[in-house]
């Protein structure tokens, strides 16, 4: 006999229809002076659901997301969910060139947009015939609340497969062009319930969306708290400052940072720290790049009693690894054990497994991985194997207690502010300059952003010119968004490279005083 799963399929949508139920008056998500009860939140996005849905959409179109942080994007997101629809959510800092290529590449069908952000996808919701829907004002599109307002209230309930993507988020590759990473109902949803019951983000507790909503780690960590039941305030631009007053003024107990936020916290003057009282804060979780240990340890001191952690993983594979506040000063540089419902697999370049204290290329199987690229299945195959596991490409140690330490990435990407940046893309872009023969792009280390974006040019013809650096950095403005901008310079005349023509860039090394 057939064996039938039972009980409702996962959906990105079923924390909030669950909540609406159990707790419609509790608070939601707060917005600086505006607020959201669970009750509104589900009415809300199942409008929207109806309204895309009565505009012609059908289950399993894209509909593109164009916001920061604030009050509308979990309904946004739960809405797209309810009608069977995928979202793609698109980073504000993006060129329009950049954004136009995502639109057309995962094929979509409609945008919701802040209306102050229009200007991202320029000529394109025209040239493209998107349906639009834009938030504070009506640049570009029909607007959003009266869109809401002539909709109906009734989740449509539009059946989908739990392992169906429920997004398509896009992060460049080493090949240059971006990769669009499809994410299913089950992995976002299961990463919601494990992330509040590691982190406290669920019933009855309320924690920070500090990191972009547009970019997955922000997603999952500020999606996590309204789909278990919390409450979610939301920081509408990073500021430190800004940061501490929403701990203090709405008691919130969680907040996952990047390291460069905690520089920029470290930063401020002492006496901005003591001047608020944090007291509700608990629990603190870092992600996107190491904690150096000199800064976590001013993290623990400055924040004594709070549980603090350390995760890692990609947007491919989701969490894979969490050092516990337990073991932060046992184990100094280490990113912990495998996460909840996570495999490990260490291998060298002949993919034997290597034992403890062993380099090795990391490889993770579980619920949270990517169903693969979309359009790519080259590129999906290369980064996972036949029997369900997956790379992210960086080599790491384990030692004998089976916690991992992060030794290098196998791929070139910088890590910047919390950001990726991958190299190839901006290669490609100097090498459209009349003065760059070519050029070869570095992660430097920064204080502030853990890295900063360095460019090694070779120039055609010695153009060696004093506004040289000023020329470039606005060549690359007009194809790249502003994070991925080289903040410093170096001219050399050529570029390392081994025996097979290939540039060796562990032998760029950024000197003292290069601009």
């Amino acid at each position: 006999m057939p064996v039938h799963r039972g009980g409702a399929p996962l959906s990105i949508a079923g924390g909030v229809r669950e909540f609406a139920r159990a707790t419609p008056g509790a608070t939601a998500v707060i917005d600086g002076d505006r607020t959201l009860t669970y009750a509104a939140l589900d009415e809300r996005s199942n409008r929207l659901a109806a309204a895309l849905l009565a505009r012609g959409l059908t289950p399993g179109l894209r509909v593109a997301v164009l916001l920061g942080n604030r009050l509308e994007y979990p309904e946004i997101a739960a809405g797209i969910a309810k009608a069977g629809l995928v979202m793609v959510p698109l980073n504000p800092r993006l060129t329009p060139s950049e954004a136009r290529y995502i639109l057309e590449h995962s094929e979509a069908r409609a945008v919701v947009l802040d209306d102050a952000l229009a200007p991202v996808v320029g000529d394109a919701i025209e040239e493209l015939r998107l349906l639009a829907l834009s938030i504070d004002g009506v640049q570009a599109g029909l607007p959003y609340e009266e869109a809401l307002a002539g909709a109906r209230a009734v989740d449509p309930a539009v059946p989908v497969d739990e392992l169906d993507p429920f997004c398509v988020t896009y992060t460049s590759g080493t090949t240059g062009r971006p990769k669009g990473v499809l994410i299913s109902h089950r992995s976002r949803s299961l990463t919601f319930y494990c992330s509040a019951m590691e982190w406290g983000l669920g019933n009855g507790r309320v924690s920070v969306a500090v990191a972009p909503m547009y970019h997955g780690a922000g997603f999952a960590f500020g999606y996590a708290p309204v789909y278990t039941g919390g409450t979610v305030t939301m920081l509408r631009k990073w500021d430190p400052e800004a940061l501490l007053h929403l701990v203090e003024r709405d008691r919130a107990q969680s907040a996952f940072l990047v390291p460069t936020h905690a520089q920029m916290l470290r930063a401020l003057d002492g006496a901005a720290l003591a001047a608020r009282d944090l007291g509700s804060l608990d629990t603190l979780y870092f992600n996107a790049a190491a904690l150096p240990w000199p800064l976590k340890q001013w993290v623990m001191e400055t924040f004594p009693g709070r549980g603090v952690h350390e995760l890692y993983g990609s947007t491919e594979a989701g969490i894979v690894t969490n050092l516990r506040p337990v073991d932060q000063h046992r184990k100094p540089g280490s990113v912990g054990h495998a996460w909840y419902m996570t495999e490990l697999r260490i291998v060298d370049p002949d993919g034997n497994p290597v034992g403890p204290g062993q380099p090795g290329e990391l490889f993770s199987r579980s619920p949270f991985l990517m169903n693969g690229y979309l359009g790519d299945p080259e590129a999906t195959a290369a980064c996972t194997t036949d029997d369900g596991f997956l790379t992210c490409g960086d080599i790491v140690i384990r030692d004998e207690e089976g916690y991992v330490h992060i030794v290098d990435r196998k791929k070139d990407m910088i890590i910047s502010g919390g950001l990726n940046v991958y190299p190839r893309e901006i290669e490609d872009v100097l090498a459209a300059h009349a003065s760059v023969a070519e050029a070869a792009v570095v992660g430097a280390p920064s204080e502030t952003w853990g890295e900063e974006v360095m460019a090694y040019v070779v120039l055609r013809g010695g153009d060696a010119s004093d506004d040289l650096a000023a020329r470039l950095e606005a060549h690359c403005r007009t194809s790249l968004a502003g994070y991925k901008v080289p903040r410093r310079w170096e001219v050399v005349d050529a570029l390392p490279r081994n025996a097979a023509g290939k540039i060796v860039k562990r032998d760029l090394r950024p000197k003292t005083g290069a601009s």
